[in-house]
């Protein structure tokens, strides 16, 4: 996430359990970029509230899109739900690839 604020040409971003419980992600603000937060909803290891804080905090900045959604059932290592999570990061890939003027 730090190279994405120091790499300007970054276009967006997805991060997967963000450990928000463990490091300041304040230095996201203001995020340069779009992007994708997911986090599993049997995450044992950072809390969603923590996650969901940095969400709304990105959320809140002008020509951003913060894309936050939660996988029931996914753990914080995703054991048993990486077909779900493979098929969230094409989705959100396909998205924003097909919104990119060619």
């Amino acid at each position: 996430m730090q190279l994405l604020m120091r790499r300007p040409e970054t276009d967006g971003f997805i991060t997967v359990s963000p450990p928000t419980n463990a490091y300041d992600f304040s230095f996201l603000a203001p995020c340069p970029a779009s992007g994708l937060i997911l986090h599993g909803g049997a995450d044992s290891i950072v809390p969603a509230a923590d996650v969901e804080k940095v969400v709304s905090k990105l959320r809140t900045q002008k020509g951003i899109v913060i894309d936050y959604e939660v996988v029931e059932g996914g753990s914080h290592f995703w054991m048993d739900n990486l077909p779900e999570l493979e098929t969230r990061v094409g989705a959100y890939l396909d998205k924003r690839l097909a919104a990119q003027p060619a």
